[in-house]
């Protein structure tokens, strides 16, 4: 395979003086070559998690055990694939997809399109927004919900709704979409667009800036919603994703400096009790552990184990 580029391939056929000339007024003019040219287009990062899916209220829709969850991977699919037809409009070069909820394989990965690649399973150093990095231009969550903290939303939780009460960076409360879109801001890329329930939205909103939502469902409780069509939803993603992208730079990247203090706070005592053993981490209180990172990187990764290590895990 010639592994040349055109612009090489096309001044190996000139005159030396005239293939001379050619390269001269490419450095002067900066005119990009092939490769340039596609390292300068848009690169969209997708996170997609499933409790804020058009429709999606409890866990019969959201786990493989539930009546409707067959039918529910197909609406997320049919979100990322709105969300993937806008960011191409939109001139997107390369959209990588992080499979986000459950057991991380929920999207059906032969309706994505050849071009588009998948982040699969767990465990992952950065969790839900594995294999972001600088050379994107603008990270979208699909399918987002409240954090544990929030009295309102579907399914609201951070991370484990079975273990976890409560998760602060620097102090504050940080729902899943803000500890992602610190991840992001670590690589300096922003949040544009989320998709979800009307709590997620405004609270994102509160702390991420003026992000484009796409609003599916309105929540009514914990397992209870006024919700939108899967069609319409859809439909509502595709445009709130194009707005997002029209409008790049109205956007901020989502910045916690390090060193960043983690709290997290357990349901019960003795995950808190076991991780204070180790000689960096502090018991804030009885349910509580403290940790300080260099940076957001550091706090991922440090979440991954304090969330799914167990001495028996296998293989």
């Amino acid at each position: 395979m010639n592994d040349r580029n055109p612009g090489d391939l096309a001044s190996s056929l000139l005159p030396p003086t005239l293939a001379a000339l050619a390269l001269a007024t490419t450095l002067l003019l900066g005119l990009p070559d092939a490769a340039t040219a596609q390292d300068e287009g848009l690169r969209v990062y997708i996170s997609a998690d499933m409790e804020g899916v058009t429709g999606a209220v409890s866990g019969e829709q959201l786990g493989p055990s539930g009546f409707e969850y067959a039918r529910f991977r197909g609406f997320l699919t049919d979100e990322v694939l709105a969300a993937i037809d806008a960011a191409r409009e939109a001139g997107a070069v390369e959209i990588l997809v992080s499979d986000s909820h459950g057991n991380g394989q929920n999207l059906l990965l032969e309706r994505m399109p050849a071009d588009v690649m998948v982040v699969r399973s767990w465990p992952r150093p950065l969790a839900m927004m594995e294999g972001i990095d600088a050379r994107f231009d603008a990270a979208i969550f699909l399918g987002y919900h409240t954090s544990t903290a929030n009295t309102r939303g579907v399914r609201a939780h951070t991370m484990s709704s079975a273990n976890l009460t409560g998760l602060r960076l620097n102090g504050r409360e940080h729902a899943e979409a803000g500890v992602n879109a610190a991840i992001a801001g670590h690589f300096g890329v922003p949040v544009v667009m989320i998709s979800g329930d009307d709590a997620i939205v405004e609270e994102a909103r509160a702390m991420l800036g003026d992000l484009e939502g796409a609003v599916v469902k309105w929540s009514l409780g914990f397992h209870s919603a006024r919700t939108l069509t899967p069609e319409a939803g859809r439909a509502l993603i595709r445009e709130r994703v194009a707005a997002a992208l029209a409008r790049l730079d109205d956007f901020e990247p989502y910045r916690l400096d390090g060193p960043v203090t983690l709290e997290l706070s357990y349901k019960n005592y003795l995950p808190a009790e076991i991780l204070s053993y180790l000689p960096s981490v502090e018991r804030a209180d009885a349910h509580t552990v403290r940790w300080t990172g260099a940076d957001m990187t550091e706090i991922s990764r440090f979440l991954q184990v304090a969330t799914n290590y167990a001495a028996n895990r296998a293989p």
